[in-house]
């Protein structure tokens, strides 16, 4: 796909779908309790593969490039007593760790084979009714691999609790399970290092009828914060809570202390205008630890590169064990918009910064934030993106809604 030389159009607005994260964690909870009710569901790929495999008979699941699908559903088939079932995926999928998860399972009494490399997918399944009531996990891992558990946790007749060991990574996805658990009835403490969480609902919900509005996903609108910031005019946004769930969320802040874009919350609406200031001062440097919000670091690294402000940004050892690894991929094509950068097993910084080629072919990597974080460069220059249909794992609006917002030079 050429995305032509543009200018972005002011005060445009759009309206996003919903959370794929929030979303995924509500599709589970209401395969479990069927009192719940879900409204504005993410219309991701992601989404509507787990939606599909939940109503799913067959003996043979294929989550594709899912993984959140693939970390959610192996702890909820894990105890659906008697049902077997493979789970299995993409090749990239079957290069996926999921080996932390599976041990965490096992411990509680969960009988889960590997069909081909021991750690990785496929698997197979046995449900089973779970009867230990403690775990210990790693949490310095996926945050998806904390929240799958998590998730089922009430099932259990005492509850769960589950010891997280050592530094813990996207902490913000953990606190926003614990708060979906507790926004259906379902009781959570978090102590420390240590997570418990109730069995059963409360009685008084149990019975209810429970609606979930999922607000719009703060991950995509990433892309539009990086268009405000170098196109520095203002974007609004639908339909965002003042006060997300979402660790994404963070935006709000990064891109109003480096790039100054101004966040314009209108509760009554549930409305937000991305305000870029006209004479802000832009920083000698960009320092700052991801470890809370990891998925946003690549569209702040291209917003950098396009500005030519320096950075350095740590806490991304997931990113190497994502769609792709996605901090070798950073780095690749950042070189190809004009940004020499260096890479670590957790971190990423800029070296140089030079004028880039008229012709830029950015490569997807079949990872969808390597296609929507790029985008907005086509402000500085036109460039060809890769495998653009990619966008369905999150997003299959996106080349839309940027057609909205932004007019050929």
């Amino acid at each position: 796909m050429l995305l032509e030389k543009s200018t972005l159009i002011g005060n445009q607005t759009l309206e996003i779908s919903g959370s794929k994260s929030i979303s995924n964690r509500l599709l589970i909870l209401k395969k479990l309790y069927n009192t719940i009710s879900v409204q504005n569901l993410s219309n991701s790929e992601d989404t509507q593969l787990l939606q599909k495999a939940l109503v799913s008979e067959d003996s043979i699941i294929d989550i594709h490039h899912a993984g959140t699908a693939m970390r959610f559903l192996t702890s909820y088939f894990a105890l659906q007593d008697g049902r077997i079932v493979t789970l299995t995926g993409s090749e990239r999928m079957q290069q996926r760790p999921i080996h932390f998860l599976v041990e965490a399972l096992r411990k509680l009494g969960a009988d889960i084979t590997y069909l081909k490399n021991e750690g990785y997918p496929p698997i197979k399944i046995k449900g089973k009714k779970l009867t230990e009531n403690s775990v210990s996990i790693p949490a310095n891992i996926s945050s998806q691999f904390i929240s799958s558990l998590m998730l089922i946790s009430a099932e259990f007749e005492d509850g769960l609790t589950i010891i997280l060991e050592g530094k813990i990574t996207s902490r913000p996805y953990l606190e926003m399970t614990l708060k979906i658990l507790r926004s259906v009835g379902i009781s959570t403490q978090w102590n420390d290092n240590i997570i418990h969480i109730s069995g059963k609902m409360q009685t008084e919900k149990s019975s209810q009828s429970i609606p979930f509005v999922v607000e719009s996903d703060w991950s995509s609108a990433s892309y539009f914060y990086s268009l405000a910031a170098i196109g520095r005019e203002t974007i609004n946004l639908k339909s965002f809570k003042p006060y997300s769930l979402q660790g994404d969320s963070a935006l709000r802040e990064i891109y109003w202390q480096f790039f100054g874009v101004n966040t314009i919350s209108e509760g009554a609406e549930s409305k937000i205008s991305l305000l870029p200031e006209n004479h802000f001062t832009f920083p000698e440097k960009i320092t700052l630890d991801m470890n809370d919000c990891p998925d946003i670091a690549q569209t702040l690294c291209v917003t950098a590169t396009a500005l030519n402000i320096p950075f350095e940004i740590t806490g991304l050892a997931t990113l190497k064990v994502k769609e792709t690894d996605r901090l070798f991929a950073l780095k690749n094509e950042l070189f190809k918009i004009g940004g020499i950068s260096e890479i670590t097993e957790d971190s990423i910084y800029s070296v140089k910064f030079f004028e880039p080629n008229d012709h830029i072919s950015i490569e997807t990597y079949n990872d969808h934030r390597m296609a929507m974080s790029f985008a907005p460069f086509c402000l500085k220059k036109s460039l060809t993106i890769g495998n653009p249909e990619v966008v369905e794992k999150s997003y299959p609006d996106f080349w839309i809604d940027l057609e909205k917002i932004i007019i050929k030079d």
